[in-house]
């Protein structure tokens, strides 16, 4: 199992990005365990700038807007 952290206020944006996590790995067949980072200190001392933000195992992937569903993707089944 993944575990993914979804960085973001939890604005709309956020909300798409955490069910595109969930789709993704559903396609691929890969169990995750998606929690969302609201915290404003929690997410500067992750490393993410602009939200949303995206850590899969505890590697930043992404940070701003929301991601490529291709690359989403491809993130989930290398990490």
């Amino acid at each position: 199992m993944k575990n993914v952290i979804v960085y973001g206020p939890g604005c709309k944006r956020c909300e798409t990005t955490a069910a595109m996590v969930e789709e993704g790995a559903k396609k691929l067949g890969i169990e995750v365990n998606v929690t969302k980072e609201i915290d404003y200190a929690r997410i500067a001392m992750a490393g993410v700038v602009s939200t949303p933000g995206i850590a899969i195992d505890g590697k930043l992937v992404h940070a701003g807007g929301l991601p490529d569903p291709a690359k989403l993707e491809r993130w989930l089944a290398e990490s």
